[in-house]
């Protein structure tokens, strides 16, 4: 269990992590101090300093910290091993597109230029490598493919879906947008195994 000094810690770093979002949406990222930052965390230079040497080890740990949540956040409908038929797939199947819509508030930096150095292309690059390690795909009518290239094709289609709903605000509801992904799901593909995250 976390002690308070651990907890109080995360909190504080929360909260850099939260006023770095907000600020890259009102100047961008390039624009923004670590001054601006404390500023608009409340908090002073010194409390900054014990947690980050500077603006880019904060940016990079709120980065790597949200992409990590969405490769965690794939498997959680899932066990290692099971296999579903896209026919059978249903809204918690989706739990990396909740996850996404719960933290949308870091997912819609995605839509400005000036923002999170490596947001854009780490991103989809996440999603692929999710794709590329944690499902076996079995394509409709077992059609030959080359697997490699099925899969880029999948992840960064789900990508353009995904990039295309934040830019969008969120037009559809989240049970709506994950109707759309099933219905273009069950065109290509006929089921997926998971495997799950493999142990370094």
């Amino acid at each position: 269990m976390e002690n308070d000094a651990s907890k109080r810690k995360n909190r504080t770093k929360e909260h850099l992590k939260l006023a770095l979002i907000d600020l890259i949406k009102k100047k961008g990222y390039d624009a923004i101090s670590v001054k601006d930052i404390v500023d608009h965390a409340s908090y002073n230079r010194s409390t900054f300093y014990v947690h980050y040497q500077d603006k880019f080890q904060l940016a990079e740990d709120l980065l790597e910290t949200m992409l990590a949540g969405l490769e965690e956040s794939v498997g959680k409908p899932y066990s290692p091993g099971q296999k579903v038929y896209t026919s059978k797939l249903s809204e918690p199947s989706f739990n990396i597109i909740s996850y996404i819509y719960d933290n949308r508030n870091f997912f819609e930096l995605i839509k400005y230029d000036d923002t999170l150095t490596g947001l854009h292309t780490k991103f989809p690059q996440t999603i692929l490598k999710i794709y590329g390690e944690q499902f076996i795909f079995q394509t409709i009518n077992n059609i030959p493919v080359n697997m490699d290239y099925f899969k880029r094709y999948t992840a960064y289609g789900f990508y353009g879906l995904i990039q295309n709903w934040i830019n969008s605000n969120f037009k559809e509801s989240k049970e709506e947008f994950i109707e759309e992904v099933i219905a273009l799901s069950q065109t290509h593909i006929y089921s997926l195994e998971f495997v799950g995250k493999q142990k370094r």
